[in-house]
């Protein structure tokens, strides 16, 4: 599947506004890597309290963004039925270089690097305007709901 639209998302995952963070999918190749993008805006609930006056995206929602990329990622691989769930399993070498402020879009890319007994391991990448902003290795399993 080349383009995801909104709809097409929240038919795959289970949340919802305000803590669904993948506006659209640009590129997946099943089995390879996935490109999607969250926009950043003023009205996100968080940036009420973070930081009034100097609003920044908090980094944990940019590694959550980056972790429900690879659930997208998985789930086109795996042709997953709707009885399943992924779940955070794991999240490995996170690290930030850059803020993200209301305005921004965030590129969130997401590669397969392998699946070991049911984990499913991703190398992830957040950028704003070709800059990297964040990176994690982060893991994910499936569950039966």
């Amino acid at each position: 599947m080349e383009n995801m639209d909104i709809g097409q998302i929240m038919e795959r995952l289970p949340h919802r506004y305000p803590f669904l963070l993948v506006d659209r999918v640009l590129e997946c190749e099943p089995g390879q890597r996935l490109l999607a993008i969250k926009n950043v805006s003023m009205n996100e609930p968080f940036f009420q309290g973070h930081f009034p006056g100097k609003p920044v995206m908090p980094g944990v929602l940019i590694v959550e963004a980056l972790a429900q990329a690879t659930c997208l990622l998985a789930m086109e691989t795996e042709e997953s039925d709707d009885s399943l769930i992924y779940l955070l399993a794991g999240v490995d070498k996170a690290r930030f270089k850059r803020q993200v402020a209301p305005g921004d879009q965030l590129h969130l890319e997401a590669s397969l690097v392998k699946r070991k007994r049911g984990i499913w391991v991703f190398s992830t990448e957040a950028r704003v305007d070709e800059q990297l902003v964040a990176s994690a290795e982060i893991m994910c399993t499936a569950r039966e709901l």
